[in-house]
């Protein structure tokens, strides 16, 4: 089976350093989806409206050669960051992007959704775990009675994520940046996007929010941002 795009996601993570690892992990982090020519039919969306949620199908970009060799190859145990990078797990017990076919699922809620004259139908969603100009391949309406497994439970990532952060602001931030973008960017630091593996407290990390840079620190629990700056 051969499959293209028909949308892209595009939002405020310009690259994949700083992206909630889950979906819904910030869910004031908004993200547009623009359909891509081909696919721009107001009627494909008719009834959209019925659904607070939906399923995203889309692609994991390449792995870089270091880490998974030549095109097309894959590894069937994978060392999850989020683990400290040292433990190997087999990549179905994972969500890692090095995998057979590099494709990812993620849950979004649904904000809002027009029709405007230059780029047709858009999607506007919360708490995707994508980075801009990710490429979809799929929108399916999440379907509480059928997606929603109560009872399901899992061991292996749920202690890596449940210790939050404290997250420490700098007094100089910029004036434009809105409530919502600045709520999301704590969100998505209180649950440190370092690796597992990395822990030096005087190691300054960085990345690119929107037109903003983003410097920070770790240590003991907290997360400290020494400064966004315009890039």
């Amino acid at each position: 089976m051969e499959i293209k795009p028909i949308a892209h996601i595009y939002n405020d993570f310009p690259q994949k350093f700083g992206l909630p690892r889950q979906s819904g992990m910030a869910p004031h982090l908004i993200s547009e989806i623009v359909m891509d020519e081909g696919y721009r039919q107001p009627d494909a969306f008719r009834g959209i409206e019925n659904f607070t949620h939906l399923w995203l199908i889309w692609e994991f970009e390449p792995m870089g050669a270091a880490s998974s060799g030549e095109e097309g190859r894959w590894s069937a145990t994978v060392r999850p960051p989020k683990l400290g990078g040292n433990e190997r797990v087999g990549v179905f017990a994972t969500r890692s992007p090095n995998r057979p076919n590099r494709l990812g699922m993620t849950v979004v809620k649904v904000v809002s959704f027009g029709v405007e004259e230059d780029r047709g139908p858009v999607l506007k969603v919360s708490g995707a775990d994508l980075k801009s100009g990710t490429a979809i391949y799929d929108i399916k309406p999440y379907v509480p009675f059928a997606d929603c497994v109560p009872e399901a439970s899992e061991s292996l990532m749920k202690d890596a994520y449940a210790k939050t952060m404290e997250v420490v602001m700098p007094e100089a931030i910029p004036a434009e940046i809105s409530n919502e973008r600045l709520t999301a960017l704590k969100e998505i630091l209180e649950y440190d996007p370092r690796p597992g593996y990395q822990n030096d407290p005087d190691r300054v990390y960085s990345f690119d929010y929107g037109e903003y840079t983003v410097r920070f620190k770790a240590d003991d629990g907290k997360i400290t941002v020494t400064e966004i700056t315009e890039r």
